[in-house]
């Protein structure tokens, strides 16, 4: 189906075929899902980007602020949503995902809320995608946790807490822990231990052992993920203790 061509009818009550050009073969099954948001003006204009084949840019689903979720490329196919990204060791983060886009005008045209429907949408979206498919809590991650020099969404405002309350994804409130907090320019043991923390955990954070930029525009990533109330790029005890307790919470 070309982008000029009307959408089919809904599949099946939920969600409506809107087919894109823009996907190639997997190698691997998808066991991770990214999150984004498509930071343009308005829904009918990422999905009409999502399936323009001069674009080159799709995702496997989009889902409208009204809930209605559109299927524009076949899951057992690679979408192209990722970009340069990279995930727990891995750096071709489209050939073992899904990619879902989440209608909002982001940071460059009046970032909003995620309404409820929305929001309920990506839920029954993911239990799906979960039966059909082995991935973990700790898998299903924001774009801008794989590409984190490059991308800032879904952002602060995206409801992780609420994802995983539902069952989908890793989350946690610890008790802050002490000690001042690390910013760019220190290094010492104590950056090199977070750095290997923020590694162990999915990012691309060289152990170096200085706290340099690279390190703060991830810790900014984590904290938008884990911490959203504050985005500083500042390793304080409250961004340290969550960092540890999730470290937990992968291990099992």
């Amino acid at each position: 189906m070309g982008p000029a061509e009307p959408l089919k009818a809904r599949l099946d009550g939920s969600l409506i075929e809107a087919s894109s050009p823009n996907f190639d073969a997997r190698t691997t099954p998808p066991d991770m899902v990214v999150i984004h948001y498509t930071g343009m003006e308005s829904g009918e204009a990422a999905l009409a980007r999502l399936r323009d084949p001069e674009a080159k840019v799709s995702a496997h689903y989009l889902i409208e602020r009204d809930g209605r979720t559109f299927r524009l490329v076949p899951e057992e196919r690679r979408a192209w949503h990722a970009g340069v990204s990279y995930w727990r060791g891995n750096r071709d983060v489209n050939i073992r995902s899904l990619g879902v886009e989440l209608v909002n005008p982001g940071e460059e045209h009046g970032y909003l809320p995620f309404p409820d429907a929305q929001v309920e949408a990506l839920l029954s979206l993911l239990q799906q995608m979960r039966t059909r498919w082995s991935i973990s809590d700790e898998d299903i991650v924001g774009h801008s946790d794989v590409a984190p020099s490059r991308k800032v969404d879904p952002g602060h405002l995206f409801p992780w807490k609420r994802l995983a309350e539902a069952g989908h994804g890793l989350w946690t409130e610890p008790t802050p822990a002490p000690g001042a907090p690390l910013c760019e320019g220190d290094d010492g043991p104590g950056v090199f231990l977070v750095q290997a923390g923020l590694t162990r955990l999915g990012y691309d954070c060289a152990r170096s052992g200085a706290f340099d930029r690279t390190t703060r525009t991830i810790v900014e990533a984590f904290q938008r993920h884990w911490r959203p109330e504050r985005v500083d790029g500042l390793m304080d005890g409250e961004t340290r203790a969550r960092l540890m307790a999730l470290l937990k919470l992968q291990a099992g």
